[in-house]
């Protein structure tokens, strides 16, 4: 039978190979490989794999991606002509991986079909599409005073130990049954604090529509820098694939350090406070990449909650200043408020979103519209009456509403709520059915009031009056 197989053809074939000059701290240095470009992967003789991450004149500087124990100077080194990618889609739900796509949950690798690059241009002006759906935190504060729409950008800002991680945790839960896909992305954290996380979500069956991105304080930091750019290519595949996603990047201060830390391991020529001059791009680039799609290509949404991290509610430092100027607005946690026990520590008069109010529900935006005035009147009304002088009986009551107020804004961690539930306490208070009450006893009755009006099954769509007849009718029974 004659030889079907390809013959074999004589050919000159050209390879780079280069060799490893030295090896520390997650970075390996290599000479030859002229042809090498950034962000390609290389390959080491022992099995290692690294990324090219800085090129000079004779050397280039590689991230170790994974280092076995044989790697060593000296050894050769080959380009490989791929880009770093990760595995995406629904398999992932559920699990914990690192920023490879490897698992950290002890089962065994996620079965992924399909693979998408960690780094990839933002979506251009034409394929996105206007903010105008609301996302739902089930915080207070935020669903009425500080909204956010579904493919923006929002800043939490504060220092640490404020509970900027309980919020973004509430906001993950809250999207049970909303038909979001949530990637909680956890950097640079000790281990009992990323299994508390895990813990949270496990317990309220959120891991069913979410996945977690571990970058430990002890990865090598190349991971760490490497983690957020993984969990956008995940929620940037479902975005693309037409459905709603949530990210959240907790924090982006330990990923800024780490970026730091490889530059200056790189020899990269140090800005202000050692922090490389890209570092503006580094951020911009991957929140960038969070909007809305038009319905031309796809109609899914990417919404970013990127943390930061505060020294002494320094919001005008370097990086908090950067992702400031990047975002659509900012959530900020106040130590003061947080001490004086206002639970979320949320400071509505330095907090802001930009858009939001686009897609806020029009029923609950006409029922807070006059409630964050009043609230920021009463907190300098409250300072001045400090001095003690006497006060007109309009200005008595001013005070007595926003003590009221105060207290209703008051939220246990963990515990999110419908926009029903907000629609309900938002017109409660603005339309004084409350005002009887002391706000501890307002406080108390408050869950009673909400359950009551889930039980009836209100539309967030229904008339005003519908609303206010329900709720002095639920107010009457329990009096």
């Amino acid at each position: 039978m004659p030889d079907t197989a390809t013959p074999y053809r004589f050919g000159l074939r050209l390879t780079e190979r280069g060799n490893v000059v030295g090896v520390g701290d997650g970075i390996a240095w290599v000479r030859g490989l002229p042809s090498a470009r950034l962000g390609e992967l290389i390959g080491f003789d022992d099995g290692s794999t690294g990324l090219v991450f800085q090129l000079a004149e004779k050397l280039l500087g590689a991230i170790l991606l994974s280092q076995k124990h044989g790697l060593t100077a000296g050894m050769a080194v080959q380009r490989t002509g791929r880009r770093l990618e990760v595995g995406v889609g629904d398999t992932l739900l559920g699990r914990v991986v690192d920023p490879l796509g490897n698992p950290l949950d002890g089962l065994a690798p996620p079965q992924t079909s399909e693979l998408a690059l960690l780094e990839s241009p933002a979506p251009p002006i034409v394929e996105r599409d206007f903010v105008s759906e609301p996302l739902y935190t089930g915080s207070k504060i935020v669903d009425a005073l500080i909204p956010i729409g579904k493919g923006q950008r929002q800043l939490v800002v504060g220092d640490d130990g404020l509970g900027k991680t309980s919020f973004v945790l509430d906001t993950v839960l809250n999207q049970k049954g909303r038909n979001v896909l949530c990637v909680m992305v956890v950097i640079g954290q000790p281990r009992s604090a990323v299994a508390a996380t895990i813990e949270a979500l496990s317990q309220s069956g959120a891991m069913a529509y979410t996945v977690v991105v571990v970058a430990e304080a002890d990865a090598l930091p190349g991971f760490r820098y490497l983690a957020p750019f993984a969990g956008c290519a995940m929620a940037e595949y479902w975005m693309r694939a037409g459905r709603d996603t949530l990210v959240i990047y907790d924090d982006l201060t330990r990923h800024a350090q780490s970026y730091r830390e490889l530059s200056l391991l790189l020899r990269r020529p140090p800005g202000r406070e050692a922090y490389p001059g890209d570092i503006f791009y580094l951020h911009s680039r991957l929140l960038e990449r969070s909007t809305v799609l038009a319905p031309g290509f796809g109609g899914g949404s990417m919404t970013a909650l990127p943390v930061v991290e505060t020294r002494q509610g320094e919001i005008a430092a370097y990086i908090p200043t950067n992702l400031i100027s990047i975002t659509d607005g900012q959530i900020y946690f106040d130590g003061k408020l947080f001490a004086a026990g206002m639970l979320p520590a949320i400071d509505i008069a330095r907090s802001v979103s930009r858009i939001g109010g686009k897609a806020q529900h029009p029923a609950i935006k006409a029922a807070a519209t006059r409630i964050r005035l009043d609230y920021l009147q009463f907190l300098e009304l409250e300072l001045f009456a400090r001095f003690g002088t006497r006060l007109e009986a309009a200005i008595e009551e001013k005070l007595r509403r926003g003590r009221l107020l105060r207290a209703l804004l008051k939220q246990d961690r963990f515990s999110p709520l419908s926009e029903q539930a907000h629609l309900a306490w938002l017109l409660a208070y603005e339309n004084g059915l409350l005002d009887h009450l002391a706000p501890a006893d307002a406080v108390a009755a408050l869950p009673k009031l909400i359950a009551a009006i889930g039980e009836r099954s209100m539309a967030v769509d229904a008339p005003q009056e519908v609303w206010l007849a329900a709720l002095r009718d639920a107010l009457g029974q329990m009096t």
